[in-house]
């Protein structure tokens, strides 16, 4: 493990601060190395980022009927989500209340009833439990006759949409302000079908030992692919050249000056990126002129260009010619879960979603040809962080500085969307200030949950 070159935690919210030199107007953004592989960092983010503000669970096509049920986790908390008799759904922490072992052992199916496999305690799909096993031999007095012997509900659900997001916080602002312009962008997910999107059967999940935040950043780096991804490159060169009839992104398009392109940051720490290209390869331009009576022109253009974003802060879209969507789960500061889905418009025709399915496998699974190179370079990063004698703060957050504006552009106001900052011009400016909404939110989250801490620590 990577070991931090600050000897400890500042003990002051304040003091957070040298974590992040943002300076935007001088020409700087630059993030601490100890971000990447601090572990006593990496507790407060699981603590003050993941526990304390939504995060994503799953989508509800993934949980379609009455006692469907999905395990997934918030960060390192284990949730069941499941729907009762009648098709409601629920969210809990999949935790006996007894000696806390996981209540719902498989990960996905349909069960009425979930039992403990330690003592048998019971619960139906609703996470109330009906059986604790030979209680009426267990002599307990009142105090256990008065618990709530239920699963432990998170503390808010919330649908948009068909996205399932809950929180173990109370205190929450409401889902949809929480998710502020970055609607726009799942609306445009949502949008290509009148039945909304689904959740194409199958999935993947990997590991790549790096932080969690290599992640965050890679799916809106525009910088890296064509360094990282040269095989790809060539192979879709050769397909264009007449190699193959199969067609899937051109990551040319991200390098010529002549594509436009830009990105956007909002409100809590989302981000999203976009670029025009071939929108020719895209299983959605078949219906392309069906699009546009629907959801307008403007819309159905925003469709076609190649587009990835982040709901902060565990749930990525990669948009280019099919959709995956990515959901990050921190599992030690230098080791990361990725789960990985393909989405696609409901009632697609069967033509299409095989050609979207084909265009997934080739750029997007684990063994396909981009999510390798990209899981081997977060590790060769996370490496590099335990080089003592390098500088302390990293050189990659700058690109684009002096393009970068406040507030919207003439394409956000087209698009409807406040945005904090907007950054447009040709592909080839490939902008990195698109990560700094991620970096602004980490450091608030950091001090607010800190600063409460030590106030609950002074009140008791």
């Amino acid at each position: 493990m990577n070991r931090p070159i600050e000897p400890s935690l500042p003990s002051e919210p304040a003091e957070f601060d040298r974590y992040l030199i943002d300076d935007v107007p001088g020409g700087r953004f630059m993030v601490h190395r100890d971000v990447y592989r601090d572990p006593e960092l990496f507790e407060l983010e699981l603590r003050h980022i993941f526990e304390s503000s939504w995060v994503f669970l799953a989508h509800e096509t993934q949980i379609p009927e009455p006692h469907d049920y999905l395990n997934t986790y918030i960060a390192q908390q284990p949730v069941l989500i499941s729907r009762d008799g009648n098709g409601n759904l629920g969210a809990f922490l999949n935790v006996c209340p007894h000696k806390s072992a996981l209540v719902c052992q498989n990960e996905s199916g349909n069960k009425k009833f979930h039992v403990c496999p330690y003592h048998g305690w019971t619960f139906n799909s609703a996470g109330e439990n009906i059986l604790i096993k030979d209680q009426p031999q267990g002599s307990y007095g009142d105090n256990f006759q008065q618990q709530d012997h239920n699963l432990q509900r998170l503390a808010h659900l919330e649908n948009y949409r068909g996205f399932l997001f809950g929180t173990l916080n109370p205190n929450v602002e409401p889902l949809i302000d929480y998710l502020d312009g970055i609607r726009l962008f799942l609306d445009m997910i949502i949008d290509q079908s009148a039945e909304g999107a689904e959740v194409i059967p199958g999935r993947s999940y990997y590991t790549f030992d790096a932080n969690w935040k290599m992640q965050l950043e890679n799916c809106v780096d525009a910088y890296h692919l064509t360094s990282t991804h040269p095989s790809f490159m060539s192979i879709t060169a050769s397909r264009a050249s007449g190699g193959s009839e199969f067609r899937n992104i051109d990551i040319a398009n991200f390098v010529n000056p002549d594509t436009a392109a830009g990105n956007y940051t909002f409100r809590n720490g989302h981000n999203a990126i976009w670029i025009d290209g071939n929108p020719e390869v895209k299983p959605l331009y078949a219906v392309y002129d069906q699009l546009v009576e629907r959801v307008g022109k403007t819309m159905a253009d925003l469709m076609m260009k190649t587009v990835n974003f982040t709901v902060f802060p565990n749930l990525q879209f990669s948009v280019n010619a099919c959709i995956q969507m990515r959901v990050m789960r921190p599992l030690q500061v230098d080791k990361t879960e990725m789960r990985s889905f393909c989405i696609g418009p409901k009632g697609e025709s069967k033509q299409l979603r095989k050609q979207r399915i084909h265009q997934f496998e080739d750029f997007f699974n684990p063994t396909g040809l981009a999510t390798p190179d990209d899981s081997r370079v977060y590790e060769s990063c996370q490496s590099g962080l335990a080089a003592r004698g390098a500088a302390k703060t990293n050189q990659g957050h700058e690109r684009g500085i002096t393009n970068v504006i406040q507030g919207g552009d003439d394409y956000a106001r087209e698009l409807g969307i406040e945005p904090v900052t907007s950054s447009s011009g040709g592909s080839e400016l490939q902008d990195e200030t698109v990560f700094h909404a991620s970096y602004r939110e980490w450091l608030k989250r950091i001090k607010k949950g800190v600063a409460d801490d030590g106030e609950n620590s002074h009140g008791a």
